[in-house]
């Protein structure tokens, strides 16, 4: 017997313990989105998006029915099958091209799909002429907005503009003792054939390198969006270390420091400050003719500079992730403005070709007291999950799991300062937060590197783009809610490949029959997606002192 069931409602039941599960989800995961992963059977949804995207990636009908029908246990419903290969059809019957005279015109295969878009009232503003029957001119300034409202229309239209060039900057991979990895030539390929687009990779697979063959590729001036500074100077050590550019090339635009050099590397939050209702920095954009923009983290990319990426449409834009799941749901967004994925590579893939280290997830259950319970249920519906995720049963977790990996580079990682500053103080371990300064923060991380910090207590501002390779074992207590992007930054910090071959360790401190509980699972969905199992242990089953962590329990 198969291991899918599909349903007419678009849904897909995968039975996780079947023979065929890995390769079922390795065939559905192009076009299919988890939804929900209890123990036995993971539930997906074929979205149109996900179609779309599976469409421009290379995928078409065919091989996403054949994958239904291969692994479906019962016949495949026919009206979802129609649904699909319809569904599919609407990528790229409208297409926005060069004209030779009349410039950036949106063309149609389909002439009754075109009139039906100019019908209305959202496109009306955004088009010229009428050049014939089949094209229709655009303003190219109107480039990225047509494409937002052409997709919430369910007319995805395949940009086929081409890109200007940019101002030439020469840029060569500096491949001395180190190769690019036949997957991140494989994503560098992807999203060069398609001009513009987004690479989803785990953490600590190298995201950064396709970043510099992308830039290598395109030799232009190019701008990078990232998330903190620290994330920015992580950016340039790598690039100064692994291309031919020197630091003088490099300018950092921050908070600190306002350079405008062949390579730029901003800050998204120095990008979205407002001043008497503009955002000044946004001018950066223009500031140079950029020939490529690289934006790290782009599931967290802030509205204002979506705004501006609208008209940046000419410029080729690469997009880098380790999830494109976005909490606020405008993944329709980046796929019309940044680009449609171009690569995605499974974690478990990746880690089976040794270049991420494999993981136990374990999820580790605490009460809370007689007296929290009660506080608990009398606290008002927005203290609650600050209330059960601060308990003092998961101090004494943390403690004795620090305790039980003694000389492991440990990461405990939080929500709350006051928690943090508390742990911190418990486990004689330095604290990073908001308010640390830069030079603290990479003066901490560094020593965490080095084998001189061996525990560190960090906020939500390590979730991103920080590279601690050696960290071996990551303890959560608490998070944004149910955030299942903020699982994927925090899985990534200790997925780096280790020196020993070593496993990593991710655990979660969770209250009981709380909401603690409830984001819990949503955030596991994550772990679930990428084929990850974690284990549920009761914190008093946890290996007692002197007992070896791998005689936990199973």
């Amino acid at each position: 017997m198969s291991c899918l069931i599909v349903q007419s409602d678009k849904t897909l039941l995968l039975e996780v313990d079947h023979e065929q599960a890995e390769a079922c989800r390795r065939a559905i995961a192009p076009f299919a989105e988890l939804e929900r992963a209890p123990e036995h059977i993971h539930t997906y949804r074929v979205t149109p998006l996900g179609l779309w995207n599976a469409r421009a990636a290379g995928h078409d009908a065919e091989q996403v029915v054949d994958a239904l029908v291969r692994y479906s246990r019962y016949p495949v419903p026919q009206s979802l099958l129609v649904d699909v290969a319809e569904t599919m059809a609407r990528y790229g019957r409208l297409s926005l091209v060069k004209h030779p005279t009349h410039g950036l015109v949106l063309t149609a295969t389909d002439r009754p799909v075109l009139t039906e878009v100019l019908r209305s009232k959202r496109i009306q503003p955004l088009v010229g002429a009428r050049i014939d029957d089949d094209t229709v001119a655009v303003h190219p300034s109107e480039r990225g907005q047509i494409k937002q409202v052409l997709l919430k229309l369910g007319w995805p239209a395949e940009d086929l503009a081409g890109y200007v060039d940019g101002e030439a900057h020469p840029i060569a991979l500096r491949e001395d003792g180190w190769s690019l990895r036949p997957y991140q030539r494989q994503a560098i390929d992807g999203f060069w054939h398609g001009g513009s687009g987004v690479v989803v990779l785990p953490c600590g697979a190298g995201k950064t390198l396709v970043g510099a063959g992308a830039m290598a590729t395109a030799s232009s001036t190019t701008l990078i969006l990232v998330t903190n500074t620290v994330s920015a100077r992580q950016w340039k050590s790598e690039l100064v270390r692994r291309t031919s550019l020197t630091e003088d090339e490099i300018g950092e635009y921050s908070g600190t420091r306002k350079e405008i050099r062949p390579v730029t590397i901003a800050t998204y939050q120095v990008l979205t400050t407002k001043r008497k209702g503009v955002y000044p920095h946004l001018e950066l954009f223009d500031s140079r003719d950029w020939g490529l923009i690289v934006y790290d983290e782009v599931h967290l990319l802030p509205a204002p500079v979506f705004k501006f990426t609208a008209d940046l449409q000419a410029r080729r834009r690469l997009g880098l992730t380790a999830t494109l799941v976005r909490e606020d749901g405008r993944e329709s967004d980046v796929f019309s403005l940044i680009g449609p994925k171009r690569f995605d590579a499974p974690w478990r893939e990746i880690e089976a070709q040794g270049y991420i280290a494999p993981a136990d997830c374990v999820e580790v259950r605490v009460d809370l007291s007689e007296s929290e319970r009660l506080a608990y249920a009398m606290a008002e519906p927005e203290e609650r999950y600050r209330f059960c995720a601060t308990t003092d049963a998961k101090r004494r977790v943390a403690e004795e799991l620090v305790r039980l990996h003694e000389g492991a580079q440990t990461l405990v990682i939080g929500q709350y300062i006051d928690q943090l500053d508390e742990l911190g103080e418990q486990l004689n371990a330095p604290v990073i937060k908001g308010e640390t300064t830069n030079a603290k923060r990479e003066q901490l991380f560094n020593a965490f590197r080095s084998g001189e910090v061996r525990v560190l207590v960090v906020s939500k501002v390590a979730n991103f783009s920080v590279d601690l390779p050696e960290a071996t074992v990551a303890i959560q207590v608490s998070g944004t809610f149910g955030s299942r992007q903020e699982e994927a930054q925090r899985l990534g910090r200790v997925l780096r490949p280790k020196a020993d071959g070593h496993e990593a360790r991710f655990y979660s401190v969770v209250a009981r029959d709380t909401i603690d509980q409830d984001f819990a699972a949503h955030r596991q969905r994550f772990l679930a997606e990428q084929g990850y199992a974690y284990r549920i242990v009761d914190a008093s089953d946890l290996p007692s002192e002197g007992q070896s962590s791998d005689d936990r329990p199973a």
